[in-house]
Parts: C-alpha cells; sequence; structure tokens
C-alpha cells in the first residue's frame, strides 16, 4: 500500500523553523485537505513528501521507503503532484506536455498518448491537445497540468491550490473530479485556501491545518466543530451555514480583531 507517512517532521531555512513536529498520514483510499494561513509550510510539507527538500528533524516515508532513497521513476510510480501553476518554459504542444507524465513506464509513445488524449478528455481539455502550452490561458493550463496528474495514474495524488486561475465553474469540476479519484482508491492530499470547494469532493474527506509549521487542526468535513476550529486556524470568527445542497463557511460579521 502506498501510504505517504511524516513522523515529527521538521524543516529549518536558516534560522526559521518552517515545520515543526509534524506527524501526518495520508492513506490510500484517503482525502487529506491541508488547510493553513499562507506561510503556514503546507507547500513545504509537500515538497518534503515528494523528496524535493530534506527534512531537518523526523522521518518521511512514501510507500514504505525514505522519498530520497527512490529514483525520480520510482517516485513517479508512486506519487503525483500537481505544484502551483508555472508555465513551462519550451512551447510545447498540450499532449506531449502531458504524454511525459508517463516518461517513468517506459511505455511506447503511442500509448502515453493514448493515456494522454484519455485524461485531457476527462478535464474538459481534449480540444486543447494540439495547442502549444505558451498560447493557454493560466485557467486552461492548470486543467492540462492536472490531465497530466491523470495520465500518470499514480495511486497518491498531491494537489497545491488546484483551483487557482479557474472560474468558478471548472473550480467545481477539478474538485468533482478529485472526489471520484478518492474513491476510485487514489489517496489525495489537498492543499486548500477555498475551505468551501470541498464540499464538491462529496462524502466526509479529513481536514488537518497547519499554522506557523505545526499541525493544529484534525478534524472532518462534516464535523459540526468544524467552524470553530477554523476559526482559531485562521484568527478570524467563521461560521457554517447551510447551502446549495451542502456546508458553506463564511466569515462572521463580527469579524473585528482579525489576525493579519
Amino acid at each position: 500500500m502506498t501510504d505517504l507517512v511524516f513522523d515529527r517532521v521538521g524543516l529549518r531555512l536558516g534560522a526559521r523553523a518552517v515545520l515543526e513536529g509534524v506527524s501526518l498520514r495520508v492513506a490510500a483510499g484517503e482525502f487529506v485537505a491541508l488547510l493553513g494561513p499562507n506561510g503556514a509550510g503546507k507547500t513545504s510539507l509537500i515538497k518534503l513528501g515528494l523528496g524535493l527538500a530534506l527534512p531537518s528533524a523526523g522521518q518521511i516515508s512514501l510507500g514504505g521507503a525514505a522519498p530520497r532513497a527512490l529514483s525520480p521513476r520510482e517516485r513517479a510510480r508512486r506519487a503525483a503532484w500537481l505544484p502551483q501553476a508555472e508555465r513551462p518554459s519550451e512551447p510545447v504542444p498540450v499532449i506531449e506536455l502531458v504524454s511525459s507524465a508517463r516518461y517513468f513506464a517506459r511505455e511506447p509513445h503511442r500509448e502515453a498518448r493514448a493515456r494522454a488524449l484519455a485524461a485531457l478528455e476527462r478535464v474538459g481539455a481534449a480540444a486543447l491537445a494540439d495547442r502549444s502550452v505558451h498560447e493557454l490561458s493560466g485557467g486552461e493550463l492548470q486543467r492540462c497540468q492536472l490531465a497530466s496528474v491523470l495520465a500518470q495514474g499514480a495511486p497518491l495524488v498531491l494537489v497545491d491550490e488546484p483551483g487557482s486561475h479557474l472560474d468558478p465553474r471548472h473550480q467545481v469540476a477539478i474538485y468533482r473530479l478529485l472526489g471520484e479519484l478518492w474513491r476510485e482508491g487514489h489517496g489525495i492530499l489537498c492543499v486548500t485556501h477555498d475551505v468551501n470547494l470541498l464540499a464538491h469532493v462529496g462524502g466526509d474527506p479529513r481536514v488537518v491545518g497547519l499554522l506557523d509549521g505545526a499541525l493544529t487542526l484534525e478534524s472532518r468535513w462534516l464535523a459540526p466543530a468544524l467552524a470553530g476550529e477554523l476559526s482559531q486556524l485562521y484568527g478570524v470568527p467563521l461560521q457554517a451555514a447551510s447551502g446549495g445542497g451542502g456546508r458553506v463557511f463564511h466569515i462572521s460579521a463580527e469579524s473585528n480583531g482579525a489576525r493579519p
């Protein structure tokens, strides 16, 4: 089973502690939403889990092995990553960008292209297959990069603000797709600032929160106490209400003294 496990993990950059004593497990078939204010260490935690940085303390296991002990191909077999949007430097066609996610598989290029086309179709971007990535809007590029994650087919999917640059319709579609992947058996670790988009995942995902580099929140989407816990996490009073067939969190009118 491909689990991602952080055991008392710390990360320091010079004299600054970015993460301290973080313990978290993301299991196959589990959806974990990672929340927290700007600068809390969310993206840093994902990079540690992928072996893109080394922890200053603690241990990390990706499918039973330290991420940095695995070859890049083996890491790609175990975990896929959708980072915050970055435009590729080369003006490659979209189909080649998405096909390249299969680099670890040592399969015929036609098979990689077939998987890429199927992934683009699933995110509603098949019409973009022959376009250059430099011709895409930010939202179109985000959808195509998500298609790369789907084409990769890894059991773990780590996404960092997957709704960024997308209009509301496509934001909803992306979170519904993440919910589908979860129900298909993938483990999902999703960094998001928009907690209300989690309503479109479906079910009752775990919700964890980072504040000043430490995990301070462990809850569930449907937990009655979540509004109060999120208020503590973000330093602003939040209230839960029913709307659109699910829960909606909004800032209370009594928000004076909110943490900057």
